[in-house]
């Protein structure tokens, strides 16, 4: 639908528009998702009241433990690093923790490309070499065949989920020192 040149690029009124259209699906693939939190005020209520409605919601972010987010700090070299963005990220969500219909899961695949899902149409952010997201490019893509691009960036990110480790289950150990 639209190509934008820098992910900054893309109006926030899109965004708004996308997350307060979809009806059954949204999935914010991102490594961070940081950006989000800054940009659209109140949207853990937004997407509480959302999953509410019936709308799956999944987050898949990078783990901020893992040697892939340490090596893309070393790369990106700012002052925010990658896991301080993750962990942000991570607290914002706590609020929709036990909200049913709501899901996040660690993934450390997509460190260059963030995939954002709303039922049929989709943010896609190719990252460039040692840029930040909002520096690297943006496509808008609406679902208009099957085995299309969306079809194909869809397939991406459900491979990544399925991949995924959940955010808020407990490890095994702590798991069994509760139950002790």
């Amino acid at each position: 639908m639209t190509v934008y040149p820098y992910r900054s690029a893309c109006p926030k009124s899109i965004w708004r528009n996308l997350i307060n259209a979809a009806r059954n699906e949204i999935v914010f693939a991102g490594y961070t998702n940081y950006f989000l939190w800054l940009e659209h005020p109140n949207l853990a209520k937004v997407l509480k009241l959302k999953a509410q409605q019936g709308c799956k919601i999944r987050f898949l972010v990078g783990d901020p433990e893992s040697e892939v987010t340490r090596r893309r700090e070393e790369v990106e070299s700012v002052p925010l690093t990658v896991s301080t963005r993750i962990r942000i990220t991570l607290s914002e969500i706590e609020q929709l923790r036990d909200v049913p219909g709501v899901e996040a899961r660690y993934g450390d695949e997509h460190i260059a490309m963030s995939v954002f899902r709303f039922d049929s149409e989709m943010l896609v952010t190719p990252h460039l070499a040692k840029l930040v997201g909002h520096d690297s490019p943006m496509l808008h893509l609406r679902r208009y065949q099957d085995d299309g691009l969306f079809d194909r960036f869809a397939y991406h990110a459900s491979e990544l989920w399925s991949n995924g480790r959940d955010v808020w289950q407990q490890p095994q150990a702590a798991a069994q020192m509760l139950g002790d």
